[in-house]
C-alpha cells in the first residue's frame, strides 16, 4: 500500500474512533472526543490532495500534520485512561502506532 493510501486510511481510522458514542456525563470525556475531531480536521486538510504531492515532497507536507494529530490524540489517550475508558484508550494507541509506521515509512 503507498504512503497516500496509507495516509487516507488512518484518516478513516480516526474517523471510526469519533463515531464511537462517548459518555456525555463526563466533561473529560467530551473534550478527548473535541480533541481527537481536531485531529482529524487537522488530517483531513490533505486527505484528498495526499495523492497530488509528488513522492519527494510527502514528507514534508505530511509530517507536520502527523506529528501534530499525534500528539492531539495522545492528550485524548491520556484523558480516556484517566477516565478508565481503557477500549476507547487502546483505540486511539493503535491509531498513534500507524501514525508512528507512516512517519517511518516517509
Amino acid at each position: 500500500m503507498n504512503i497516500s493510501d496509507r495516509y487516507r486510511e488512518l484518516t478513516d481510522d480516526v474517523r471510526l474512533i469519533l463515531d464511537a458514542p462517548v459518555d456525555d456525563s463526563a466533561g473529560e470525556a467530551l473534550k478527548a472526543q473535541q480533541i481527537i475531531d481536531q485531529a482529524a480536521q487537522d488530517m483531513e486538510e490533505l486527505e484528498e490532495l495526499v495523492g497530488d504531492i509528488p513522492q519527494m515532497h510527502l514528507e514534508s507536507k505530511l509530517t507536520p500534520v502527523l506529528l501534530k494529530s499525534h500528539s492531539q490524540l495522545d492528550r485524548a489517550r491520556l484523558l480516556l485512561v484517566e477516565l478508565g475508558a481503557e477500549d476507547r484508550a487502546a483505540a486511539v494507541w493503535e491509531l498513534e502506532q500507524k501514525i508512528y509506521r507512516l512517519l517511518n515509512a516517509l
